[in-house]
């Protein structure tokens, strides 16, 4: 790969720069030469009013912004390798499309500058390597350059190596943070669209799990259509929507795609597991409220989803005391379980470490976690119990 480094200046790359604000997108400068976002790149995520103030205000101290760089397509195009954050940072600026903040607390736009700090900005030096290579050498050498700063995620990362019209068409629906459906989507998947979050989640659940995205990406990467990724996603979304009533926080970032896969083909009534959750909720003793929907979606049987508080250190003691004391008077074994068998162990006392605390009455029948619902058995029967 060749590499030649050359010197802009702010107004030359800043030159006939379009920001499209709906979308989120840099696209170009330098009069129309250079693509500011190429497709493979993350979506702009300085504008927070603290990352992009802090490129301008650099630019007025004098400070350098590191280097930039640009891949060479052809001799009238270029498209931006990485920097692409601060030449938006700066275009979006010298465009008025943010506005920094005097010494006075006032806001500025740079229409509003004095002459001199505009021209300081305009003339502001930018160092840029211009790259040629094939495409392997050009992503190969985009990874490099992402090991420092704010890298790139995994998503963004699979989006460069697998860059083309499936790519675009895929963060144009699910990495655009003005998407009417984002508010609905956020009830049941964490993060932002600007840092592909949906778009992720989409493409692992039509792939039915996260290391199978890139060979999914691979195979459709020429692909004219996501039509298959957002039936899919849509048709999660829309399941999940339809068994549980109310929204709840604690919804967001489940595994709502293996959910589907593995309980849509049952029947639910949504009236009823309403019921269920809010009498979950409700509870003192469920410790993970996130388990609570896989919980009720399973048939209510896989308590371990709720980390249900167990009996603590002295009720378990208190209650082996008093057990031990009965069966020593009585001759028999201090696990009522074994106490009425006919095995060896009927009148065996156990030590405390080879029994476990058990509901009498099982928590899922409104049994509660204490002392008076409390008993020890053996190990053996509090396995075999279950919920009977």
């Amino acid at each position: 790969m060749i590499t030649t480094l050359k010197k802009y200046s702010v107004e030359q790359i800043s030159d006939g720069f379009v920001y499209n604000e709906l979308e989120g997108k840099g696209l170009f400068g330098l009069a129309g030469r250079l693509t500011i976002q190429p497709e493979y790149q993350r979506n702009y995520i300085y504008a927070d009013g603290k990352r992009d103030v802090a490129v301008i205000l650099s630019l007025l101290r004098g400070y350098p912004l590191g280097l930039i760089y640009f891949n060479k397509v052809d001799d009238n195009r270029l498209e931006v390798l990485d920097g692409q954050q601060r030449i938006t940072s700066f275009g979006r600026f010298v465009t008025d499309k943010f506005a920094i903040f005097d010494e006075n607390g006032m806001p500025q736009y740079f229409s509003g500058l004095a002459q001199d700090k505009r021209k300081l900005i305009l003339e502001s030096e930018i160092l840029v390597y211009e790259c040629e290579g094939t495409e392997s050498e050009i992503k190969e050498w985009f990874r490099t350059i992402n090991i420092v700063g704010l890298p790139l995620n995994d998503q963004e990362l699979l989006n460069a190596v697998f860059s083309g019209p499936f790519v675009t068409l895929g963060k144009s629906e699910f990495s655009n943070s003005n998407n009417a459906n984002i508010d609905k989507w956020s009830a049941y998947i964490s993060g932002v669209a600007s840092r592909q979050d949906f778009w992720e989640r989409a493409l692992e659940w039509v792939s039915k799990d996260k290391e199978s995205i890139g060979l999914y990406m691979s195979e459709h990467r020429n692909d004219t259509s996501i039509n298959e990724v957002k039936t899919y996603f849509n048709t999660v979304i829309d399941w999940a929507s339809s068994i549980f009533m109310q929204v709840e926080k604690e919804m967001r970032g489940l595994d709502w795609g293996r959910f589907y896969e593995t309980y849509h083909s049952k029947a639910y009534s949504a009236a009823e597991i309403s019921i269920q959750v809010q009498a979950l909720y409700a509870d003192p003793y469920v410790r993970n409220r996130k388990g609570i929907f896989e919980y009720v979606l399973g048939g209510s049987v896989d308590k371990k989803l709720l980390e249900i508080r167990f009996f603590d250190e002295a009720t378990k003691r208190s209650t082996f005391e008093k057990q031990t004391q009965s069966a020593k008077r009585k001759k028999i074994s201090n696990c009522p379980n074994c106490a009425i068998g006919n095995d060896v162990n009927k009148s065996k006392l156990w030590t405390i470490a080879e029994m476990d605390a058990d509901h009498v009455t099982p928590w899922s029948k409104g049994g509660a976690t204490t002392v008076e619902n409390c008993e020890m058995l053996c190990k053996t029967h509090n396995r075999a119990k279950g919920n009977r």
